[in-house]
């Protein structure tokens, strides 16, 4: 069986815990491998040897940052099939998503080859008699980037391009479900010129974690997962006076108009419900057709759609829809939450409960579901299901469906389908939501601009990649300097105004 490392000082090291967690093949419900979990002492020399090397990297000047940047993104492109297949073996996600899982990612790498642009600070010269100021933006120091398993690549890019293309050293904890594709980034990130030390790839669970947040040297936290868990770090992280973004759940809706083209619509549901099997943060989870008409028309499009959707492994074809659930604990989740459903009296149209594959039978695999005459007091829809269940929740009216999406307590994202310019514009300015959608339905926005939620789905005050990631990753100093033109006789003793 494989055994896997950590990825420090530029080169693969083993765990020295003795504690290890096992990697599952999703498809089959084999460990496939073992990856260490470091110890607080383990992680603590990490940081100590990251600070070591941040310090020449911050002194690097902000173009040749770039150009590694640069050469790391040639890189994902030269392996990016190779990259994608590691994501598909331990995630499960069919191989054109896990290409889009790297593509997403690495468009954020391609922004920050631009980076010096987004370094620069602000001047103003003559502010007084012979006093100028200027600001400079500095990295922080040593962050940490704590990522999820359902984006094995796109996830940890979103946090380390940035944050090394400002200057820091980055302590990168991925999902001990999925840590190979990290580990390979790392490996890249080396052959493009990354010095040793300036990215540490750290393999651990909730000692590791807590080890990240205590230890003084890491200066910012970011992380993506869970609500409960990223209240956990936000809270945990802000008392020991970090910077946190923090990134949880979500349970996205969509608003079907009555004048929207519903066939688009229906097919933008399919995509966005039951891709990567419904384990995304932007997952359309929810469809909200306003009126009796549009909602049983709907239906009757969902249904032969969602029959057609082909489930299977990753090797099985590039014509896979969709694949296995991540563990199976998620699946026994999720298949309880369907029986919840049916107990309280939503409308089980299909039901995905009793899939099975020949030859997979011990695979986390789960058919796509669709439930009908949902209510916000259901547990379907109050909890993040994270699998390939969509609910209908029928709504009478425009202001029923938008209500309905802003009491919610998550903001992740949200959608609305419409041939009106006025509602769709309404919707945009009124939804509370951090991203929203106008006939498009996972509106993960492009890489130079930002990704955050609002309410429950994001804790801190700046988003992921784009430029509030250069942002976060640095600090601003204001100088005010004073040159004399001639000799000034005696001291001033009172704080005086700027003429």
């Amino acid at each position: 069986m494989q055994e896997l490392s950590h990825y420090i000082d530029g080169k693969h090291a083993k765990g020295g815990s003795g504690r290890f967690a096992d990697v599952m093949n999703p498809a089959t419900g084999e460990v496939q491998a073992r990856v260490p979990l470091a110890s607080a002492a383990e992680l603590d020399n990490a940081v100590a040897r990251a600070a070591e090397a941040q310090v020449g990297w911050a002194a690097t000047n902000p173009q040749r940052r770039a150009r590694v940047m640069m050469k790391f993104g040639a890189l994902i492109v030269e392996h990016m099939d190779e990259l994608a297949e590691l994501v598909s073996r331990e995630h499960g996600k069919t191989l054109p998503d896990a290409r889009g899982d790297v593509q997403r990612g690495l468009e954020v790498v391609e922004v920050c080859m631009g980076g010096p642009s987004l370094l620069k600070g602000e001047f103003t010269d003559n502010g007084g008699p012979g006093i100028d100021l200027y600001s400079m933006r500095q990295p922080l120091g040593v962050v940490a980037g704590i990522t999820p398993f359902n984006f094995p690549a796109m996830i940890p890019l979103w946090k380390l391009a940035p944050a090394l293309t400002c200057g820091n050293a980055m302590i990168l904890k991925p999902s001990e479900r999925c840590p190979s594709t990290a580990l390979r980034l790392a490996e890249l990130l080396t052959e493009a010129g990354l010095p040793d030390g300036v990215l540490q790839v750290v393999n651990g669970d909730k000692e590791a974690v807590d080890a990240l947040l205590d230890n003084e040297t890491i200066q910012a936290v970011g992380f993506v997962g869970s609500t409960p868990i990223a209240q956990y770090i936000y809270g945990r992280a802000a008392t020991n006076g970090k910077r946190a973004q923090c990134f949880g759940g979500a349970k996205n809706h969509m608003i079907i108009m009555p004048d929207a083209d519903l066939d688009k619509a229906a097919d933008a549901l399919v995509g966005a419900g039951y891709g990567a099997a419904g384990e995304r943060c932007m997952a359309i989870s929810v469809a909200v057709p306003v009126g009796k008409e549009t909602a049983d028309a709907l239906i009757e499009r969902l249904v032969p759609r969602i029959e057609k959707l082909k489930v299977g492994p990753y090797t099985a074809g590039e014509d896979v829809d969709y694949g296995p659930v991540i563990t199976a604990q998620a699946k026994e989740r999720i298949l309880g939450l369907i029986d919840s459903g049916v107990e309280q009296g939503a409308e089980l149209v299909i039901d995905g409960r009793g899939f099975s594959l020949q030859g997979y039978e011990n695979g986390h695999f789960i058919g796509p579901s669709l439930f009908d005459n949902v209510t916000p007091d259901m547990e379907i829809y109050k909890e993040e299901i994270f699998g390939p269940v969509l609910s209908q929740v029928r709504a009478g009216s425009y202001e029923e469906a938008l209500k309905l999406t802003m009491d919610n307590p998550y903001g992740n994202g949200t959608a609305i389908y419409t041939a009106d310019g006025d509602t769709a514009r309404d919707f945009a300015h009124r939804v509370n939501v951090g991203m929203v959608g106008i006939n498009f339905p996972i509106p993960v926005p492009l890489s130079y601009h930002t990704f955050g939620g609002w309410k429950k789905s994001a804790f801190g005050d700046l988003n992921q990649y784009g430029p509030d990631a250069f942002r976060f990753y640095t600090k601003t100093k204001t100088v005010t300097a004073r040159w004399f033109s001639g000799i000034k006789d005696g001291g001033e003793f009172n704080f005086k105004a700027m003429d």
